[in-house]
């Protein structure tokens, strides 16, 4: 399956932290996408070529009369979630899957005892080394499906609200990226579009989407279940079998259907490769394009880590993307509260 959820070391990593994820509720604040108004629209950014390059694009194809001004109905920008617009060690789709188990094990004892949830609860590492893909499916499915979308959100709105990022030891809210967060809303307030394009489920991010980015929900593309209306109930239940799988190639065709154009600004990251599809989707559009890649380099303040074949920062230097250093680029890493 899709690297955002199935790769099966780090989801193993997990059942060391599983305990954390319950612990005492934290509020979140609504009102996080505001920046102080400065000349500088990238204030978290280190004044290096990178940040120069970003806002010559930007002023470039938005200025009148420009030769490579973009129309404000073709300033679409994608950016994929995990590992670009916040933390990535370990998946918070992953974190959500262990919260689930609790709280319907707490709802029905019984399912202590069966498979994939005697696993988790016994955190038996050997039965997902055994069983592998299909055991992560079973529990993914287990703990994602199987019931109204209104159920699924109110789950969602209670773990967010609870949650605690393992080995940091803070909120969710709290291992965004900053220097993002500022970059979301220079597009915007230059007439972008912005959208998440994500390998991680539709429905949990929309949850958090607007308020974690100022991204309204219509604007996340995600992996998807497949759905069924219930007449009798006037509800959509979702089905444990994936629809739309929205990474690597999938990217694209998620893109097209959800948006139906390319993007122009197109930023993913550097660590499973998810993300090259669309960044040479987005090389393609006939207005000038930006593609950028981070690469996470910075052991000190975040996470220092890296593809085997390298395969993203290799495609970089082959198509000419921008590689975002978060050690040389980025003043700051994570955002106050």
């Amino acid at each position: 399956m899709y690297k955002k959820i199935y790769i099966l070391p780090l989801f193993l990593l997990l059942f060391g932290s599983f305990n954390k994820v319950d612990s005492a509720a934290t509020v979140l604040v609504s009102d996080t996408i505001n920046f102080v108004k400065t000349s500088d629209p990238l204030p978290s950014w280190n004044d290096g070529a990178l940040k120069k390059e970003i806002i010559a694009y930007v002023t470039k194809v938005t200025k009148t009369g420009s030769p490579d001004f973009i129309p404000v109905e073709d300033r679409i920008a994608t950016f994929d979630n995990d590992g670009t617009l916040w933390a990535e060690k370990p998946y918070v789709q992953e974190l959500f899957a262990f919260y689930r188990v609790k709280k319907m094990v707490e709802a029905n004892p019984s399912l202590a005892q069966k498979q994939p949830f005697k696993a988790v609860i016994e955190k038996d590492k050997t039965y997902f080394e055994t069983g592998g893909e299909k055991a992560l499916i079973e529990l993914i499915a287990a703990t994602h499906t199987g019931m109204t979308e209104d159920e699924f959100e109110a789950g969602t709105k209670e773990f967010f609200a609870a949650a605690q990022y393992p080995g940091k030891n803070v909120p969710i809210k709290q291992i965004r990226y900053q220097p993002q967060l500022e970059l979301l809303d220079y597009l915007r307030a230059n007439g972008f579009k912005t959208f998440i394009v994500t390998g991680g489920t539709v429905e949990l991010v929309r949850a958090i989407s607007s308020d974690f980015y100022g991204i309204p929900k219509d604007q996340v593309v995600g992996t998807s279940f497949k759905y069924k209306f219930d007449d009798a109930t006037n509800s959509i239940q979702r089905q444990p079998a994936l629809d739309l799988l929205n990474d690597k190639e999938g990217k694209p065709v998620g893109i097209q259907l959800h948006i139906g154009q390319r993007p122009v600004f197109a930023c993913g990251n550097e660590g499973g490769a998810g993300d090259l599809a669309m960044l040479r989707y987005s090389q393609g559009s006939k207005y000038p394009s930006f593609q950028m890649i981070v690469n996470h380099n910075d052991a000190a303040r975040e996470y220092s880590y890296e593809e085997k074949d390298n395969l993203s920062l290799n495609t970089a230097v082959r198509y000419k993307y921008h590689v975002i250093s978060m050690k040389e680029d980025w003043k700051k890493i994570f955002p106050d509260k």
